[in-house]
């Protein structure tokens, strides 16, 4: 009996023994969470268990969790909650707290020493001895660097809760500190409804003002809240921009901004790409959600991720605790058994803990969490993190433009499309391949007569319809062309969103886009490209003016009509003053043969002396004084110098056929106003002008857009119709490769001038995160290597063209002259010799004329008489009649007219005067 006895005692004592270390290998933490924290409540669960069931081996202790679920917002449910929770020995509490019972939670925890991680708003009340750690950042200073960046000098501020009004008073500090001068009006909203009446009202009250809204939702309402802005198109314009309060940007459907639509930007705490968050995720989607609510997906809540680094958060601390002092939690739970304790509210007694210690202990760790660094101040607050930037603009989707930090402030970065792209499950499924027809790159082979053509690849063809082939046979997929809807090319619209092809590709309505589509920075950060296919610019397309050819007096070319005119005014000029000078100058004055003074330079003279010299002949007067030899010289000098020059410029006038075209270069474009100047609508040559910022190429887009009528056109082919029938008076800017090909084609009107204005090249266009871009890009690098490509544009360019080569000399040799460069010479010499007769004939009758009326005789015997004698002269051989005449009629006796027998009038004339 005696020996029952003592082992009964044995057994007990080794009972109680397991039992006390048993308890010394539990942790009790508590946590408060409110009754519709779903998601997060669960985070929080799981990660205990998680750890209970990886670490508890490790560290010989393990987390008992005592939760409480109630509403946050009763500071009387919530005191009891604590009281519940310090009476049973907690070493710390987790939860939600309202800044309604905030007050209430930071009393209890200074005043039993019991650290609070709290994973609400954080406040700057605390100090240094407060036993509260806030797992949410201050971020209020990246509000107001963001809207500092925006630029924005008046925000309306909506909020729904009392932690939005806390946030309101920090931005006011926060304003009045970094002394930026922004005007806020806030507005109180009680539902989703409310705040849409109040952005319509801000709507209505001034139309024409840009709205900039910080909307201080949670997260869910605020995207209920865009989307009924975005149904309601009287609002859902750019001039509403939304800043969004929370850290969860990402959060939001994402598939609702894919095209757009409005413009938001916001914070996201917890990074995607973050290593530990992908390892966290990966455990969390494979959750059964039945048995962990919200759990299952590939996201979660960043107020989810806060209760997840917050457990962390403690099983660092206390583990470092009992590196240090591996007794620590004996000595808690000893504490527990001799401490009296103190009365909490509800009567309970809660004994004394070491909480500064694991207070102490939380501050000074360091890890990197789901959410990102996770790092403490003195006073409890997140230090040392980083909140990515989105936005979603009216013209593209959700993009990361940056991040802000404490150290390097708001740093921005270029906008790309943030998508998370899900690869289909069936990736060999034909592909779409949105495209426009415009010549050589898409052509029907086969236009139907009646009815809209049917797109069949079968019955295209082009540069872009041979590429499509090469690209899918050496990728590896099947594809179908469609033809974009609107027949644009790509560029934003009136309210910022983007049409044409670019705009199918961010809808997802086509895969990819093989067409002339430029590659442009503003396109690159909505869509993707490969490297390009072609390289081109833009050029000047003009009608082709027509040859200068030879004509009858070419030989007059050389020298300009006004230097013509200056000639025939010099040569009378210089005559007049010749003979005015050899009047006045005695030298000139000599005695002729019949003793008579005479001066050789009479008008007629004149004119012939200065005739002889310009032509570079002899005369058979010259001048003898000092004025008329000084006038002769500066003549003959005046003369070499235009002969010689004429001369070395009459060669190149007669043999060289000149094409004179209006307009050389852009510059020529931008300095006249009488040869108008457009391009084609929505694409990127018109984008190049209208953003461009050289001087000369915004003076042509400011001409442009107020030409009246309009210079723009809707097509490539009404713009070069437009060219061949303004007759020289409009210029078409269009792509260097589309303007060599359509000077090859009928009615060969048309010509490039001028260098291009700019590079750029034609890429594959594909969706943002596309799983054929890379394969699309070294498919289009194999094919330029091998020169298919250079291939195909001798093919559709020059092989296929109609119009005749240009005809070249061979050699450099000049062709020889033709009858047409010299024909006005001999018209001019024929010309001649008919005035020379006809002037003769007119002397003739003239001065027989004037014989029959001084000797009264009839005006034909004088005729007669004259071609007598003209005609007996010249058969003589030799002297004049006259001459003749006067030596016949010497040996007779004047004895009156009547006396004279066989003498027509003229010889009697002589006769009398010789006697």
């Amino acid at each position: 009996m005696t020996k029952i006895l003592v082992y009964g005692l044995l057994v007990l004592n080794w009972i109680q023994i397991g039992v006390i270390n048993g308890l010394s290998d539990g942790v009790p933490i508590g946590a408060i969470f409110d009754r519709n924290s779903g998601q997060v409540h669960t985070a929080f669960r799981h990660e205990v268990q998680s750890f209970n069931r990886a670490y508890s081996g490790v560290h010989r202790y393990r987390l008992e969790n005592i939760t409480k679920e109630l509403d946050v917002t009763d500071s009387f449910a919530v005191s009891n909650a604590l009281c519940s929770h310090l009476s049973k020995g907690v070493l710390a509490i987790f939860g939600v707290s309202n800044a309604s019972s905030l007050a209430t939670i930071q009393s209890y925890s200074n005043t039993f020493k019991v650290p609070f991680i709290t994973i609400s708003m954080a406040q700057n009340t605390s100090s240094i001895d407060s036993y509260q750690i806030y797992m949410r950042p201050l971020y209020i200073n990246a509000i107001i660097k963001v809207i500092e960046h925006f630029e924005w000098m008046k925000v309306s501020y909506i909020y729904d809760s009392d932690e939005g009004l806390i946030r309101l008073q920090q931005l006011f500090q926060s304003t009045n500190s970094y002394e930026y001068d922004l005007h806020i009006d806030a507005k109180r909203v009680s539902s989703v409804d409310n705040c849409f009446n109040v952005l319509y009202e801000l709507h209505k009250k001034d139309e024409e003002e840009n709205q900039r809204i910080i909307l201080d939702l949670q997260m869910d309402k605020s995207e209920e809240v865009i989307m009924k802005v975005m149904l309601f198109h009287d609002i859902c314009n750019a001039r509403f921009h939304f800043l969004l309060g929370e850290l969860g940007m990402l959060e939001m459907n994402l598939s609702n901004f894919e095209i757009g639509g409005i413009n938001i930007t916001g914070f996201q705490l917890m990074d995607p790409k973050n290593q530990t968050a992908q390892m966290f995720l990966n455990s969390w989607s494979n959750l059964d959600p039945k048995e962990w609510p919200g759990a299952g997906k590939k996201s979660i809540k960043y107020e989810a991720a806060l209760a997840v680094d917050a457990v962390r958060l403690f099983t660092r601390s206390f583990s470092g605790i009992l590196g240090i002092d591996p007794n620590f939690i004996h000595r808690q739970t000893g504490s527990a058994n001799e401490n009296k304790g103190i009365k909490c509210t509800d009567d309970s007694l809660v004994t004394s803990r070491q909480g500064d210690k694991i207070i102490k202990a939380m501050k000074s760790v360091n890890f990197e969490g789901v959410t990102g660094r996770v790092a403490f101040d003195e006073n409890g607050h997140r230090k040392d993190f980083t909140l990515g930037v989105y936005d979603v603009g009216m013209n593209r989707g959700t993009a990361k433009i940056g991040y802000w930090n404490k150290n390097e402030g708001f740093m921005i970065q270029q906008a790309r499309l943030w998508r998370e792209f899900v690869h289909s499950p069936n990736q060999n499924r034909t592909r779409i391949v949105t495209t426009i027809q415009v010549k050589p790159y898409v052509m029907f082979k086969n236009e139907p007569e009646i009815g809209e053509p049917m797109v069949s690849k079968h019955n295209l063809e082009g540069y872009c319809i041979d590429l499509a082939e090469a690209v899918a046979r050496e990728v590896g997929f099947d594809y179908i062309i469609k033809f974009v809807d609107d027949n644009k090319y790509g560029a934003k619209t009136d309210n910022l969103t983007w049409n044409g092809m670019v705009g199918e590709l961010i809808k997802h309505k086509a895969d990819m886009a093989i067409a002339p589509l430029t590659i442009t920075a503003a396109r690159e950060r909505v869509i993707d490209f490969t490297k390009p296919f072609m390289s081109l610019g833009i050029s000047i397309m003009i009608k082709k003016p027509e040859n200068q050819k030879a004509h009858v007096f070419s030989f007059m070319d050389p020298l300009s009509y006004e230097i013509w005119m200056c000639i025939v005014f010099a040569y009378i000029g210089v005559s007049v003053v010749l003979f005015l000078v050899s009047r006045f100058s005695p030298n000139e004055w000599h005695l002729s043969e019949d003793s008579s003074i005479t001066n050789d330079f009479t008008i007629s003279n004149s004119l012939w002396f200065s005739l002889g010299a310009f032509m570079q002949q002899g005369c058979d007067v010259s001048p003898r004084s000092m004025s008329g030899r000084i006038v002769g010289s500066v003549w003959w000098f005046f003369t070499l110098i235009i002969i010689s020059s004429y001369t070395a410029n009459l060669a190149a006038f007669l043999t060289v056929e000149r094409m004179l075209t209006p307009i050389e270069s852009a510059e020529d474009l931008a300095k006249q106003t009488d040869i108008q100047y457009g391009t084609t609508k929505s694409g990127s040559t018109e984008a190049f002008f209208k953003h461009s910022k050289v001087d000369m190429y915004h003076r042509m887009w400011s001409y442009m857009t107020s030409a009246t009528p309009s210079v723009f056109v809707d097509k490539i082919e009404d713009g070069i119709s437009k060219v061949r029938e303004a007759n020289g008076k409009y210029a078409f800017l269009i792509e260097s490769t589309t303007n060599e090909y359509y000077n090859q084609r009928e009615p060969c009107d048309t010509m490039k001038v001028g260098n291009n204005l700019n590079s750029n090249g034609f890429g594959i266009a594909t969706p943002i995160g596309s799983d054929l871009k890379d394969k699309l890009n070294f498919a289009v690098l194999e094919l330029r290597e091998s020169g298919q490509l250079a291939h195909w544009q001798k093919k559709w360019w020059l092989d296929a063209g109609t119009c005749p080569p240009q005809k070249t000399s061979k050699d450099g040799a000049q062709s020889a002259l033709s009858l047409d460069n010299v024909a006005g010479i001999f018209f001019i010499l024929i010309g001649g010799l008919v005035l020379a007769l006809i002037t003769a004939g007119l002397e003739f009758l003239y001065k027989s004329k004037m014989d029959s009326r001084r000797y009264k005789t009839t005006f034909g015997s004088a005729i007669r008489s004259k071609a007598r004698l003209s005609f007996r002269g010249h058969a003589d051989g030799g002297e004049p009649s006259t001459t003749r005449m006067r030596k016949s009629m010497s040996t007779y006796t004047y004895t009156g007219p009547s006396q004279v027998v066989g003498v027509d009038a003229y010889s009697e004339a002589n006769t009398h005067t010789q006697v």
